[in-house]
């Protein structure tokens, strides 16, 4: 009995060994150069504009979904079209800066990529000068 267990465990582990793994495709993946912009403190009124560059790192074309902020004082503008494999892409964020006071906002970048939801922040100050 004890010869059967052990020829079956060597069989098993041989049979383990032998099997060959799948290597899953690469995911495709969107990669941002930064997750957040600081405005620091600006003026009121000032231009409120930043951008947020990012790279196709999958095989396939990279399709932004959609691109919402959370409230109505920060407009997104986001490209339509595909991104090709190794490209990059633009983001462009507004912000109203005839809100005096600090802010902490995020736009949330839905994509077909494997991180398919990512966060990205703006943060600053908008003062009003004398």
């Amino acid at each position: 009995m004890v010869k059967i267990l052990v020829f079956s465990f060597v069989m098993f582990f041989g049979l383990m060994l032998s099997a060959q793994t799948v290597q899953p495709e690469p995911k495709d993946s969107i990669i941002f150069e930064k997750l957040e912009y600081d405005y620091g403190t600006i003026e009121k009124g000032a231009d409120g504009t930043c951008e947020f560059v990012f790279t196709n790192k999958g095989k396939s074309p990279l399709v932004l979904n959609t691109v919402r902020a959370t409230c109505g004082c920060t407009v997104p503008e986001w490209p339509r079209e595909p991104i090709a494999p190794g490209e990059k892409g633009v983001i462009k964020v507004k912000y109203n800066t005839n809100i005096a006071g600090t802010f902490n906002k995020s736009v949330t970048v839905m994509s077909n990529a494997v991180n398919k939801m990512v966060s990205l922040r703006i943060k600053g100050k908008v003062e009003v000068k004398n």
